[in-house]
């Protein structure tokens, strides 16, 4: 068995060995509904890796479960290659894994330094930081020098976020959250509500992101978009991973037919293993 790209890529080569972040059989009932079917899932080291999937394929299970918001009900989740416990949201940041969430979770009444600093808020050194007063002008220095990091043009960072466009909005959440990170973003559907101009500005964010060492796990269902930033793709499909791919070399409709299942073992698509460099080997999809 095959991944669906054979082409090779240098990059995915250099980044095989001990995933960074790990999902190994994990199961999730809600009910009787099976929303994870022992999913395995693996995050390489800097790396942008694609997370994609029909609607009910578990993509939005498995990324709460990452990322401490929702606890499996069996499998493990292992951290360079040690098993975690992922407790709550503030026990994978601690872990050094932050989430962009699809709504952004941003105080739009706040400006961008506020909502950057958002549950983390600096206090002001002496006597007035047992009075809880909030040191202001750290966190706007700090934060200005974050977006002019990442490379985000803000005119005015005294406004209130609410007045600002989607793609400035959905850029301040990904800084607030790369600002945090140390090992792995989570992006859900980070360009769903977007146009032209401001897809490809939050696309390049995500490669700066990658370019800092910060490994980021996109989903997506813009499948042109999965392809162009980045570098390997998971797909699940009724709660397992049916397939991994490489981006390059890849097409639109190879991964849209690994998630409907329109491919099958004769055309390429590969289980279950870790990424490689050469062709995966694996069970036949049934």
């Amino acid at each position: 068995m095959t991944t669906l790209s054979e082409s090779g890529d240098g990059d995915a080569g250099q980044r095989t060995g001990t995933g960074l972040l790990q999902a190994r059989g994990v199961v999730k009932h809600y009910g009787r509904v099976q929303a994870l079917r022992g999913v395995d899932f693996t995050v390489l080291p800097g790396e942008v890796v694609a997370l994609i999937g029909d609607n009910g394929a578990g993509k939005s299970t498995l990324v709460k479960i990452l990322s401490g918001a929702v606890a499996p009900d069996s499998g493990e989740i292992l951290l360079d290659g040690a098993p975690v416990q992922l407790a709550s949201p503030l026990a994978a940041q601690r872990l050094g894994i932050e989430t962009v969430y699809q709504d952004l979770a941003l105080a739009n009444d706040l400006d961008p330094a506020a909502n950057l600093f958002l549950g983390r808020e600096l206090l002001r050194p002496g006597p007035l930081r047992w009075l809880g007063v909030l040191d202001n002008r750290t966190m706007r220095r700090r934060s200005r020098d974050s977006f002019a990091e990442l490379g985000i043009g803000l005119q005015d960072r005294s406004v209130r976020l609410g007045s600002l466009s989607g793609g400035q909005r959905q850029s301040v959440a990904v800084a607030r959250a790369v600002s945090w990170a140390s090992r792995v973003v989570f992006m859900d559907e980070p360009t769903a509500a977007l146009g032209v101009v401001q897809t490809r500005r939050v696309l390049d964010l995500i490669r700066r992101v990658r370019d800092r060492g910060v490994s980021v796990v996109l989903i997506s269902h813009n499948m042109p978009e999965v392809l162009a930033v980045s570098d390997r793709v998971e797909v699940l499909r009724l709660g397992r991973r049916v397939a991994q791919i490489r981006t390059a070399g890849a097409t639109v409709e190879q991964l849209v037919g690994a998630m409907t299942g329109a491919l099958d073992a004769g055309t390429g698509a590969a289980e279950g293993g870790e990424p490689e460099a050469g062709p995966a080997e694996g069970e036949e999809l049934r």
